[in-house]
């Protein structure tokens, strides 16, 4: 018995393009930032795709980030529906649905953030609202801080305060 198969030729146009697909996909990632051996960062996300060529990683699930001090120590964490990573900086900016929750009781929301990997700050040219442990809520568009949330801007701030007024 003589058995025969045939191979079918596909020429290289026929084949789909990868022009624009990620080089890596990955999930349930976790992906810790240091600084000199210390960390800085602690990233998960339920799906992430890595560029190389681009040098770029995007996570689009559930991505939430963990901020640590100089000390290793827990300061603030940052939720978000899409966050973009550069590979060669480090520098993150989270899309959608963001929220900065400071282990100090300060909450930030906005549309998009930046963080600075190199200052360790947090930044957004789009409007926000922040409020604080003495139950304020500003509003504004604009805002930079560091990455525990302390020694915030709000620039073209509004708000409300239930504090009172100290003349003198």
């Amino acid at each position: 018995m003589v058995i025969f198969s045939s191979c079918t030729k596909q020429s290289i146009q026929d084949l789909p393009s990868r022009e624009g697909m990620p080089d890596q996909e990955s999930w349930e990632v976790n992906i810790i930032l240091t600084d000199q051996g210390m960390i800085r960062a602690k990233i998960r996300s339920g799906h992430l795709e890595k560029y190389n060529e681009k040098e770029f990683i995007m996570l689009d699930s559930s991505v939430t980030v963990d901020f640590f001090d100089e000390n290793e120590n827990h300061t603030s964490r940052l939720i978000c529906n899409i966050a973009e990573v550069n590979e060669k900086s480090n520098h993150m900016k989270a899309i959608g649905n963001v929220s900065a929750i400071s282990d100090s009781g300060i909450t930030l929301y906005t549309d998009t953030l930046v963080w600075n990997s190199r200052d360790e700050k947090m930044s957004t040219n789009c409007e926000i609202m922040l409020t604080t442990e003495q139950k304020d809520t500003l509003y504004g568009v604009g805002f930079e801080s560091e990455s525990d949330l302390k020694n915030w801007i709000i620039l073209n701030p509004s708000g409300v305060t239930t504090r009172e007024l100290n003349e003198g």
